[in-house]
């Protein structure tokens, strides 16, 4: 693994999807799925951390996509321009089982690569004594 494949703003976008899964998970917390669909305010907070994760990933390496095969990088990437330009047909439904059920993979991967790339820098300073 080279360090080129964590540039900064490959890692920047990993913390940001992995941040916005983590309030996702927050916002859905203490709701049924019925209550979830009857709360706007955490309807809207779900949406927005699900445009977030998609325009996240949009930043990331073709290898570190490839990593994780299993994980629907297309549809993550593509989620966004359903929230944003279809923003009248977002089912609350649909937001309750992406977070429920379609982070776990993409949790997953994005922390695998979180911990490879602070392994990376961290390997690289250490190797580094200075003046």
């Amino acid at each position: 693994m080279t360090r080129s494949v964590y540039s900064k703003a490959v890692h920047h976008a990993l913390l940001a999807i992995r941040e916005n899964i983590v309030l996702a998970r927050i916002f859905v917390s203490g709701f049924t799925s019925e209550s979830f669909v009857a709360d706007r305010r955490a309807t809207y907070a779900v949406t927005r951390c699900l445009e977030i994760i998609s325009e996240a990933s949009r930043r990331l390496t073709d290898e570190v996509t490839a990593r994780h095969p299993h994980v629907p990088w297309r549809q993550i990437m593509a989620a966004g321009n359903y929230y944003r330009h279809d923003y009248d047909n977002v089912s609350p439904q649909m937001l309750w089982a992406t977070v429920e059920d379609a982070l776990h993979e993409l949790d997953l991967a994005v922390s695998a690569e979180i911990e490879a790339t602070e392994k990376l820098n961290s390997d690289a300073s250490g190797s580094d004594p200075g003046p």
